[in-house]
């Protein structure tokens, strides 16, 4: 006797069964598919994932009271895989048994909280019951599991689409609905909308996203996470801007006779991690021509930009031995773009002077994005995820420098400043080495 041949398929080979039959389903091969299906039934009657497969395929055919039942003995033989109860509601939601198809739909989200295709089919729920807003949050809780870039299965698409649909039409109505009631609260203090407010509000109704401080370096606890600081707090900017258009000329003539003066902006190691910028490590499609590189000042390119130094130097910049100020003309090719990336530290923040800016470029912070205006300079915090691209077909240029974090008092800046250096010294570190 072969005992081999006759010794029952261990359970790799009823999942290959299963697989080969799917597959066979979804070339169109249905006759044999269903004789996979059931070969594997006759070996496995009471495993689980055969007997929800069998469910599956009686469900598609409309024989939902068979499918319950099938999906009913899957869950009793592994209770715990959401997407058997996901089965199982489906099938009762068929048969019209609506509360145990919730009770099912509950059990697979205890098991899972981010089960996609429980979390669309309770919100379906919801929203046939007529509980549309909880519906609509549920959806928007649902759409929030789904990464971007990650493949959706064709079967979840058309939910999916519907989910986004609902969130955005209770979105409307929502914001239609807190629109009378701010208005009000806004008159009795001046009728200003307040910027804080008005973010805080985007994140609670899900416009807007939260961007965290992440710097690769040094963090400084308790400083907020400001994307763009107001003009408020900076009133050196007035004088920076005045500067323009000695600034642009200078960047001009350096572009007409010191072209070999310029240099990749992103230039690592080839042993360190290159991560999003392998692409531009090393290339002049980013370039700068460094007036201040890590504290040493360039005095070649400073005595051809004298009034870009007058200007520098009536900022709040950084000055740490090996390490800052920072300061350079920006060149970002034509058809460019810079990858989202973070900052060394949020001690300091980073200035933008616009000079040569063609249509087709854009920044972003966080969750705001801007359009570079020439002479029109603003401070953001590079410790937050930030892009920049040049769709155009000609080169932007910009200053760009970093300053103190303009929340931090004197002896902050002091006692970081000397940190900083004494760290360094500690380590050898040369000046790229953070």
């Amino acid at each position: 006797m072969n005992t081999a041949s006759s010794a029952a398929p261990d359970e790799a080979a009823i999942l290959r069964m299963l697989a080969a039959s799917k597959a066979e389903a979804a070339a169109g091969r249905v006759p044999e598919s269903d004789r996979l299906l059931a070969t594997a039934a006759q070996h496995a009657p009471q495993h689980p994932a055969v007997l929800n497969e069998l469910g599956v395929r009686m469900l598609s055919r409309g024989a939902a009271e068979q499918a319950q039942q099938l999906f009913q003995r899957a869950t009793t033989a592994d209770p715990r895989h959401p997407a058997l109860w996901a089965n199982l509601a489906s099938s009762l939601k068929a048969l019209g048994r609506r509360a145990e198809e919730m009770d099912a739909l509950d059990k697979a989200l205890e098991l899972d909280p981010r089960h996609l295709s429980s979390l669309l089919q309770k919100a379906a729920y919801l929203e046939e019951s007529g509980d549309v807003r909880n519906a609509a949050r549920l959806s928007q809780n649902a759409l929030a599991c789904v990464r971007p870039g990650t493949p959706v299965a064709p079967n979840l698409t058309a939910a999916l689409e519907h989910a986004k649909a609902l969130v955005d039409a209770d979105l409307a109505s929502l914001t239609a609905a807190l629109e009378a009631p701010l208005l009000a609260a806004r008159e009795r203090h001046g009728g200003k909308r307040e910027r804080r407010v008005e973010r805080c509000l985007d994140v609670l109704v899900g416009t807007r996203k939260v961007y965290y401080s992440n710097p690769t370096w040094m963090y400084f606890p308790e400083l907020p996470a400001i994307d763009f600081f107001e003009r408020a707090d900076l009133p050196w900017l007035d004088a920076l801007e005045a500067a323009t258009d000695a600034i642009r000329a200078e960047l001009l003539q350096v572009l007409a006779v010191d072209q070999p003066g310029l240099q990749p902006y992103i230039d690592f190691p080839a042993s360190l991690p290159l991560d999003q910028f392998r692409e531009l490590n090393r290339s002049r499609r980013w370039s700068a021509y460094f007036l201040w590189n890590h504290g040493d000042p360039n005095a070649d390119h400073l005595a051809r930009c004298p009034a870009t130094a007058r200007a520098l130097e009536n900022t709040p910049r950084c000055h740490i031995k090996t390490r800052a100020p920072n300061a350079f003309f920006s060149i970002l090719d034509a058809n460019t773009r810079i990858p989202p990336h973070v900052g060394v530290t949020n001690t300091r923040v980073t200035v933008h002077l616009p000079l040569i800016v063609p249509p087709g470029c854009g920044f972003r912070v966080g969750s705001e994005t801007r359009e570079w205006v020439p002479g029109k300079a603003w401070v953001f915090d590079d410790t937050l995820e930030h892009e920049a691209w040049n769709l155009s077909d000609t080169p932007r240029a910009i200053l760009l420098f970093d300053v103190w974090n303009p929340l931090l008092s004197a002896a902050e800046r002091d006692m970081i400043a000397t940190a900083t250096e004494a760290y360094c010294e500690y380590y050898s570190l040369p000046p790229e080495g953070l």
